[in-house]
């Protein structure tokens, strides 16, 4: 049985990949976010820098992106907060299950982002345009939560699958 997974485990760096792209966008946001910000107050107080009626809108939407993308970051680390309390009173393999379930239940929800999420950012999200930006559908700020459901999708299989691999390879042959 762990001839398969040793065949699996060779994807793992498409999930690395992927890990890297949704860190390099959130920090690329956050320092869009940061400049528009900076921009925006000192506009207000020095009088030949602009403040642009559009600062505010662009960077709620930034901030949006980055809240759900890094949830999604913080799920392929292991970070998101967990109750932990009885899992040292608890056999090991029934702590392994309950893992296991959790990260399924996390699955649906992603599932749910993604396609709940779409459908709201195409149908009434399409519908309106930013009030500063009138040629931008508002769209794009109802598509943050499909884009983080897909990464959570992604880096929540790759939970699911460590689980499982855990059940059938023990701790000292995993890498």
């Amino acid at each position: 049985m762990p001839g398969i997974f040793n065949k699996i485990d060779k994807i793992k760096p498409a999930y690395d990949a992927t890990y890297q792209s949704v860190m390099f966008l959130c920090k690329l946001l956050l320092v869009v976010d940061i400049l528009i910000t900076t921009m925006s107050v000192i506009g207000r107080y020095v009088p030949f820098i602009p403040d642009p009626a559009w600062s505010e809108e662009v960077v709620l939407t930034c901030m949006s992106y980055m809240a759900v993308l890094s949830a999604a970051l913080a799920i392929r680390r292991g970070a998101h907060i967990r109750m932990t309390a009885f899992d040292s009173y608890l056999p090991k393999n029934v702590v392994k299950f309950l893992d296991l379930f959790s990260d399924a239940a996390v699955l649906a929800l992603a599932l749910i982002m993604i396609f709940v999420g779409w459908k709201y950012a195409r149908g009434i999200g399409s519908k309106g345009s930013y009030v500063s930006m009138p040629k931008i559908s508002r769209f794009w700020m109802y598509f943050p939560v499909p884009l983080a459901g897909v990464a959570m999708m992604i880096f929540e299989l790759e939970a699911v699958y460590n689980h499982i691999k855990s059940f059938f390879v023990k701790e000292a042959d995993q890498s």
